[in-house]
C-alpha cells in the first residue's frame, strides 16, 4: 500500500498540468446536450474531494491518466452520474417544473428545524467545503427532483407504515444510556491559537509562540471562571447567560441546549463529567476539553433502552418517503437511458474502451528486478 500511494504521489507530479483537451470541448453527447470537459473536471473534483482520498490530498494530488486505476473507476461513475444529470434535466425542462424563491425558502426552513439552527446548517456546510451559492443550486435540484418524482408516482407514507418499520426494524431504535445537557464554551483549542498567532506573526520563534498561547488559555480560563461565578450565583438564568457568552454558537442559540446523547457522543472529558452529574445540576468547577473550558448542565437522565415510536415516528416517514422517492427516480431513469441517444465525443469517456495495460521498457524491468 505504501509502494503504490508512494507511485501515486509521483505520478501526480509527473502529470500535473498535462491536460491537453480544451476545458469546452464536448465530452459526450446526450441526445441534445452536450456535456463538456469543464462539467467533468468540476464532478470529477468534487467528487474526489468528498471522498477518502480527501485525507491524502483530494483533488489536488489525484493523477487523471488511465494509468491511474482509481481513475478509471471514478471517471465511469461521474460520466454516468452527468449522463444521468442531463437526462433528468431534460425531463424536467420538458414537464416544466421549476423551483421558486418560496419553495426554496420552505425547503431551506425544513432543512434548518432538521440541524437544529441556521449557525449549525453554516458549520456544516462549512466543514464539507460546500458555499452558500451551491448549496443554494443544489436546494434548487432537490426541490425540482422532488416536483418530477411527485409528477410520476403520489408517495403518501402513513402513520402505520412507518410503525409496521418500527416494529420490524427494533435493533435500530436501541440506545445506551444517555444524558441531556446544556453547556457554555470558552474556547481555548491549542492548535487554533497556534495557527491564528502564526498567522499574524509568521516569523515569531517557538519560545515566544508557546508563551503567547499560555497566555491566551489563562486570559480564556479567566474568561471562563468569572462565568462560572455568574452561572452559580443565577443559576436560572444559564440560558441567557450561555446565549451571551459561550463561543459554540450552534448551541448559543437555544441556550446552551445539546439535546440526549450518548457518552460516546461527546469528547471523554466531557462525557466523563456530564454522566458522573445528578439532572437539575451545574458543573461545580470548570470542565478542561481540547475545545476550551466548559460549564455543564444536565438536565434529564435517560436509561439505555428504546426509543419510543412517537418520538421516532417522523423521522422513520421521512426515511420511507425518500426510499420510495429513490425507486419511483431509478425507475424513470432506467428508461431514460434506455431511450436516450448517447454519442461519445471523446472514446476516452466511453464506458465500453478497452485500456490497454503500459508494457515497461526491458531496461526497466532489470532495473526492477535488480531491485
Amino acid at each position: 500500500m505504501k509502494k503504490l500511494l508512494t507511485c501515486l504521489a509521483l505520478s501526480t507530479v509527473l502529470f500535473s498540468g498535462c491536460t491537453l483537451m480544451h476545458k469546452s470541448e464536448g465530452i459526450v453527447k446526450v441526445n441534445d446536450t452536450v456535456i463538456t470537459q469543464a462539467e467533468f473536471d468540476q464532478a470529477f473534483d468534487k467528487t474526489v474531494d468528498k471522498s477518502f482520498l480527501k485525507a491524502f490530498g483530494g483533488s489536488k494530488n489525484f493523477v487523471k491518466s488511465d494509468e491511474n486505476p482509481m481513475y478509471g473507476i471514478f471517471k465511469d461513475k461521474i460520466v454516468n452520474e452527468l449522463i444521468v444529470k442531463s437526462l433528468l434535466d431534460e425531463e424536467i425542462a420538458k414537464r416544466g417544473i421549476t423551483a421558486s424563491e418560496e419553495d426554496i425558502q420552505n425547503e431551506l426552513k425544513t432543512i434548518i428545524d432538521k440541524v437544529g439552527s441556521k449557525e449549525e446548517l453554516n458549520k456544516l456546510l462549512k466543514e464539507r467545503g460546500v458555499s452558500n451559492a451551491q448549496f443554494t443550486e443544489d436546494l434548487k435540484t432537490q426541490i425540482k427532483i422532488k416536483k418530477l418524482v411527485n409528477s410520476i408516482e403520489k408517495i403518501n407514507i402513513t402513520d402505520k407504515d412507518a410503525e409496521n418499520y418500527y416494529n420490524t426494524h427494533k435493533d435500530e431504535f436501541t440506545h445506551g444510556e444517555q444524558v441531556r445537557a446544556s453547556h457554555i464554551l470558552i474556547s481555548a483549542n491549542t492548535l487554533e491559537l497556534i495557527q491564528q498567532i502564526k498567522a499574524k506573526n509568521p516569523e515569531i520563534n517557538p519560545t515566544d509562540l508557546n508563551k503567547k498561547v499560555e497566555e491566551q488559555i489563562a486570559a480564556q480560563k479567566a474568561k471562563a471562571e468569572s462565568v462560572l461565578a455568574e452561572v452559580k450565583q443565577n443559576p436560572a438564568n444559564f440560558e441567557k447567560i450561555a446565549q451571551k457568552n459561550s463561543d459554540d454558537k450552534a448551541s448559543a442559540e437555544r441556550g446552551g441546549e445539546l439535546g440526549f446523547f450518548p457518552k460516546e457522543a461527546m469528547v471523554p472529558e466531557f462525557a466523563n463529567a456530564a454522566f458522573s452529574m445528578k439532572p437539575n445540576t451545574i458543573s461545580e468547577t470548570l470542565v478542561k476539553s481540547p475545545y476550551g473550558f466548559h460549564i455543564i448542565k444536565v438536565t434529564d437522565r435517560m436509561e439505555a433502552g428504546s426509543t419510543p415510536f412517537a418520538k421516532v415516528k417522523d423521522e422513520i416517514k421521512f426515511y420511507l418517503e425518500t426510499q420510495k422517492q429513490i425507486e419511483v427516480l431509478k425507475k424513470l431513469t432506467e428508461g431514460l437511458m434506455k431511450n436516450a441517444k448517447i454519442e461519445y465525443l471523446n472514446e476516452s469517456y466511453n464506458p465500453k474502451r478497452v485500456v490497454k495495460p503500459v508494457t515497461p521498457e526491458p531496461k526497466q524491468v532489470k532495473e526492477e528486478v535488480k531491485k
